[in-house]
């Protein structure tokens, strides 16, 4: 597999899905609002996902919270979106995290800056 990118057809059709809403509406925005728009770009581009997947936090067999997941697109592919203008390390933990939950290999950090959309891909190496 090596020198092969993981789902890269899908990878690309999201990522150009966050660009088109990014060069629609522009930066500045809260999240829901790109969030929302990429919903609206899924549709149109006739791209299966969930949104808002809940993930439960379990200790010793008990829930103890739950995280939600923006969305995962083909039941493959985790896309977590932010509004930032630089990445840190806890977002790319958040989605390994959320990764290894859900017993998924790739995960697309998506972050929309002041000035573009950027994006880290996130490959859970530790999967069943």
């Amino acid at each position: 597999m090596e020198g092969k990118i993981l789902y890269q057809e899908l990878s690309y059709q999201i990522i150009g899905c966050a660009y088109n809403v990014y060069n629609q509406i522009g930066s500045g925005y809260v999240e829901k609002y790109y969030e929302r728009a990429l919903r609206l770009e899924f549709d149109k581009q006739k791209i299966q996902y969930k949104e808002q997947v809940p993930i439960n936090l379990n200790y010793d067999n008990q829930s103890i919270g739950k995280y939600i997941v923006d969305f995962i697109v083909g039941d493959k592919i985790l896309v977590e979106l932010k509004r930032a203008n630089r990445l840190f390390p806890s977002h790319k933990k958040q989605v390994l995290n959320y990764l290894q939950s859900l017993n998924l290999k790739l995960g697309l950090l998506i972050y929309f800056t002041n000035t573009n959309v950027e994006y880290a891909r996130v490959v859970n190496f530790y999967m069943a």
